[in-house]
């Protein structure tokens, strides 16, 4: 119980540290610094995305179970998905998700900050990703995730917490999302550029896909920027501005014009959508079904390096 003298818990204000960095909307990642000082903050609320690549032989909720921090609930983002497709961990509809979520005592009003413990946090942008789709912008990714967390010596717990359920108001942005029939029609239109985020080697052709498929290669057109090029190998957080803008520029990536990301089933790329948003690039789609639907289509082309 708070004491009579206790000042009153305060809504969590955005990261002290941004006035010392350059990006264009600094409220898209805090360090672990901010969310330590904020953790119980009544408005605050922590999500642990952690998801793996199949054959890693890594079980995200087995690791949550293990160790989070404190406070943290799991989202899943294979049971918080259109689980009715062929394809893996597809968008669900507004009604899905705001029932998921609020379940997960996550709604209206909250400032959320989300993780995982993949060493680069593109599980945790993919959850960032969705809840923009969906109309809720309080939401950022805990930059070097629960890596660096454990790095400096932060607590975490074993127990997971009993959320109270809260409202969710889904309010979906169809301009985050783009389909395989609007990438069709962009090979004629050229409208959108196109951004890939797996490996070199995937987009060149030659690297080995995780998920079923007819072809290799990548989509005609499209430029490469390999997710983790916009992470620091060193500390795991995002590259700072000047270099996170140098890696989109050098693969031709002109930032003054319309961009989707693609990977090979929607998780990577939302690291790049999010590091766009970092840059100012505040609308960049995601093309859901990405490489697990283009690559097992019988109409969709393929160009390789």
């Amino acid at each position: 119980m708070r004491s009579r003298n206790a000042p009153a818990p305060q809504r969590a204000q955005l990261p002290s540290e941004s006035k010392a960095m350059t990006y264009a909307n600094t409220h898209a990642a805090v360090s672990t610094e901010w969310l330590a000082q904020h953790l119980t903050a009544p408005d605050v609320r922590v999500v642990d995305a952690s998801w793996f690549f199949p054959g890693s032989g890594r079980d995200g909720r087995a690791e949550y179970d293990r160790e989070h921090i404190a406070g943290a609930v799991y989202f899943d983002i294979n049971d918080i998905s259109d689980t009715t497709s062929p394809l893996p961990h597809m968008v669900p509809d507004p009604d899905k998700f705001a029932g998921k979520v609020r379940g997960l005592g996550l709604g209206d009003g909250n400032r959320i900050v989300v993780y995982d413990r993949s060493g680069g946090g593109m599980a945790a942008a993919r959850v960032w990703w969705m809840f923009r789709l969906f109309g809720h912008e309080d939401v950022s990714l805990l930059d070097g995730g629960i890596v660096k967390w454990l790095r400096e010596g932060r607590p975490t717990m074993d127990l997971p917490p009993v959320p109270r359920e809260r409202h969710f108001t889904p309010y979906p942005n169809s301009h985050l999302v783009r389909d395989k029939g609007q990438l069709l029609g962009n090979l004629q239109s050229h409208t959108e550029q196109v951004v890939d985020a797996r490996s070199a080697a995937r987009f060149a052709g030659h690297g080995e896909e995780n998920w079923p498929h007819k072809k290799v290669g990548h989509i005609p057109g499209s430029l490469n920027v390999p997710w983790d090029a916009v992470i620091d190998p060193e500390s795991l957080t995002l590259l700072p501005p000047e270099a996170l803008k140098d890696r989109f520029l050098k693969a031709g990536v002109d930032l003054d014009k319309p961009i989707t990301v693609t990977c090979g089933s929607g998780v990577s790329s939302c690291l790049l959508a999010l590091s766009l948003y970092l840059l100012g690039h505040r609308n960049a789609a995601v093309y859901d079904g990405s490489w697990a639907e283009w690559g097992l289509a019988d109409d969709t082309p393929a160009a390789t390096l």
